[in-house]
C-alpha cells in the first residue's frame, strides 16, 4: 500500500509546513527589530540631540533615558546616553556655532554663547522699547477688569474697532483667547495672561487697582507706538 499520499502525510506536511512559516515570520520580525534599535543607536547622538532641542526647559538624564527606552524597546546604557551628551557638548564647542550645549538646573539646554550676549541684549532691549499704544492699553484695561469678555463687547465699551489692539496683545501674549462665549456665532473669548499678572507685579485678578486708581502712564508696557 502506498502511503506516501495517505492523508495522514498530507495533514501532518501541512503542520509542519504552517510552522515553518510562522517561524519565518518571526524570525524576520525579530531582524527588523534588531535593525531598527540597531539604527537607533547608531544614531544617539541626533536622538538626544533633538530632545534637548526640543524641550524647553534643561532635561535632565532621566527623562531622556525613559524617552528613548520606551521609543526603542530595548535597555540603552547610561554609559553610551553620557558618551553621546559629550559627543554633543564638543560638537558645539566648536566656534562654527553660536550656541552649546551646557548643564544646568541638573539638565542639558541649548544656551547661546557669551560672546552673543551683548547682541541679544541689544535684541531684548529694543523689543522692550516697542511699548502699547494708548488703545491697546485701554483695551488691556477693558479685557483685566471684564474678562472673559469678546470682541464685540470691548468695541462696545471703546466705541471703536478693537481688531489692531487686541491683535498686538496677542501678540505680546498679555491676552489670550480662553473660550467662546454662548451667543450667536460663539464669538471668541478673551481674558488675561500669567504674563500680563507677571508684568504688573499680581498675585490674582482681585490685586487690580480701583478704576480711579489706575494709571495708564506708569503701568504701560514699553514706549508708545504709533496707530
Amino acid at each position: 500500500m502506498d502511503t506516501a499520499n495517505s492523508p495522514n502525510n498530507c495533514c501532518q506536511f501541512d503542520i509542519l509546513c504552517t510552522q515553518l512559516v510562522i517561524k519565518c515570520n518571526f524570525l524576520t520580525s525579530s531582524f527588523i527589530f534588531a535593525t531598527q534599535n540597531f539604527k537607533g543607536l547608531e544614531n544617539l547622538d541626533l536622538y538626544i540631540e533633538s530632545l534637548i532641542f526640543t524641550s524647553s526647559k534643561p532635561l535632565n538624564i532621566e527623562d531622556i533615558h525613559h524617552t528613548l527606552n520606551t521609543h526603542f524597546e530595548t535597555k540603552i546604557s547610561e554609559e553610551d546616553l553620557l558618551g553621546s551628551i559629550e559627543n554633543l557638548k564638543v560638537k558645539y564647542s566648536d566656534p562654527s556655532f553660536s550656541f552649546e550645549i551646557i548643564e544646568i538646573a541638573q539638565g542639558y539646554q541649548f544656551m547661546s554663547k557669551g560672546a552673543y550676549y551683548p547682541i541679544i541684549g541689544q535684541y531684548l532691549k529694543l523689543e522692550s522699547k516697542k511699548k502699547l499704544s494708548r488703545a491697546a492699553l485701554e483695551t488691556l484695561a477693558i479685557i483685566s477688569y471684564k474678562q472673559p469678555i469678546t470682541k464685540t463687547g470691548m468695541e462696545s465699551i471703546r466705541g471703536v474697532n478693537c481688531d489692531y489692539s487686541v491683535q498686538k496683545l496677542l501678540d505680546k501674549e498679555l491676552v489670550c483667547i480662553i473660550g467662546r462665549a454662548d451667543g450667536p456665532g460663539r464669538p471668541l473669548l478673551y481674558g488675561t495672561t500669567e504674563k500680563f499678572m507677571n508684568h504688573f507685579g499680581l498675585k490674582n485678578l482681585k490685586e487690580l487697582p480701583q478704576l480711579k486708581e489706575f494709571d495708564i502712564e506708569s503701568n504701560s508696557v514699553g514706549s508708545k507706538e504709533e496707530e
